[in-house]
């Protein structure tokens, strides 16, 4: 009977990591997150703010991060046409997230470069 519960409480944990990892995982979805977070609100702000990102993955995480409720797209109508892009309040629920990645990546690096 252990075994069982064992199993289900794993997987009453993976579960919604999977989901998380889902919306957030990938090369670029934290980095554009991160970037809109500090300011950076137009396109071209935010490709040059994230090293190696092309124009065409920008826009392809840019609408699934929009799909997922976390970024905003704002049409300006003037002349030129403004798209500006803005954390929803939504996002602010991953700021925690993104600071226990960081201060474990900080941590991590120095064990790592330690052990050398």
């Amino acid at each position: 009977m252990a075994i069982k519960k064992a199993y289900c409480d794993c997987l009453e944990t993976i579960k919604p990591v999977r989901d998380t990892l889902d919306v957030i995982n990938g090369k670029w979805k934290l980095p554009i997150i991160i970037s809109v977070g500090v300011g950076n609100e137009r396109f071209t702000d935010i490709q040059d703010s994230i090293p190696g990102i092309t124009p065409k993955v920008l826009a392809k995480e840019l609408k699934e991060l929009e799909q997922h409720k976390l970024l905003k797209r704002l049409v300006i109508d003037d002349y030129p046409v403004k798209i500006l892009y803005k954390l929803e309040a939504y996002a602010d629920t991953l700021t925690p997230i993104i600071y226990s990645l960081k201060d474990w990546g900080l941590n991590h690096r120095k064990k790592i470069i330690q052990k050398k």
